[in-house]
C-alpha cells in the first residue's frame, strides 16, 4: 500500500473480449499512476469469476471496479478516464481451420456479389435503362442501337469507378484516409448494440455494480 495518498487513473473501453474466466482489472483496464509499483498490484486484482463455457456477456459498472480497488488500497483516489459501464464478452479461445476461414471468405463474397447483381439489374429493369440508351443513341446518331455501344461501355464503367470511389477502398488499398462507409455503418451498429446491452442490464437490474456481489448475474440491491 503506498503510502502517501496517490491517484490512479484507469481507462476502460466500452466492450472488451476476454478468453479466460478470472478475470482481473488488467484484463479489462489501461492504468497510470504516479506510484509505478501500485499498478502491477492492482491489475493484478480479481474482478469476478465466469461461471460457465461458451460465450457471455456482463455489464460491469466502474463504481464496482473502484470499489475493488478501494478494498485493497483505500488510500488511492481513482480517476476514471474512460467509460461509465464496461462489457465484457468472454469467449473460448478457438483457431478455426483455414479452410473454414476460406470457405467462409467465398461464402460471403458470392452472397455479396449475387445481392449487388440483383440489386443493379432490378434497378435497370425498373427504369429501362436498356430503353433510354436506345432513344438517345437514336436521337443522337439518326440509328437504331445495337444494345452495346459507347453508352453501355461508359455507364458500365462509370458504376464500377463509383463503386470503387464510394466504398473508398479496393482489396487493401485505400484511396484516402477516411474510413469507409462500411466501416462507419459497422461502427453505429455495434453503437447501438453496446448501447441496448447497458440500459437492458441496468433495466433489469443484471448490471453489475457496487450494490452487487460481483458475481455474474447477481443483480443490484
Amino acid at each position: 500500500m503506498p503510502a502517501e495518498k496517490a491517484t490512479l487513473y484507469i481507462k476502460g473501453d466500452c466492450d472488451v473480449e476476454v478468453t479466460k474466466k478470472d478475470i482481473t482489472l488488467g484484463d479489462i483496464l489501461t492504468m497510470e499512476c504516479g506510484d509505478r509499483t501500485v499498478i502491477p498490484k492492482i491489475k493484478a486484482l480479481k474482478l469476478m469469476k465466469v461461471p460457465q463455457q461458451g460465450k457471455q456477456r456482463f455489464v460491469v459498472s466502474v463504481l464496482k471496479i473502484i470499489s475493488c480497488i478501494h478494498e485493497k488500497y483505500p488510500n488511492i483516489e481513482v480517476q476514471n478516464l474512460g467509460e461509465a459501464d464496461i462489457i465484457i464478452t468472454y469467449e473460448d479461445q478457438k483457431t478455426p481451420a483455414k479452410f473454414w476461414h476460406l470457405l467462409k471468405a467465398v461464402f460471403v463474397a458470392l452472397v455479396t456479389f449475387c445481392g449487388a447483381a440483383f440489386s443493379i439489374m432490378a434497378f435497370n429493369n425498373d427504369v429501362d435503362v436498356t430503353k433510354l440508351f436506345a432513344q438517345i443513341h437514336e436521337l443522337v446518331t439518326g440509328q437504331e442501337t445495337s444494345g452495346f455501344t459507347i453508352l453501355e461501355i461508359a455507364y458500365s464503367f462509370g458504376l464500377t469507378v463509383g463503386i470503387l470511389i464510394f466504398f473508398n477502398h479496393f482489396g487493401k488499398k485505400r484511396f484516402t484516409v477516411d474510413p469507409t462507409p462500411m466501416e462507419v455503418q459497422m461502427r453505429l451498429y455495434e453503437n447501438d448494440i453496446q448501447t441496448t446491452l447497458i440500459e437492458d442490464s441496468a433495466r433489469k437490474g443484471e448490471e453489475i455494480d457496487v450494490g452487487s456481489s460481483g458475481a455474474p448475474g447477481s443483480h443490484r440491491n
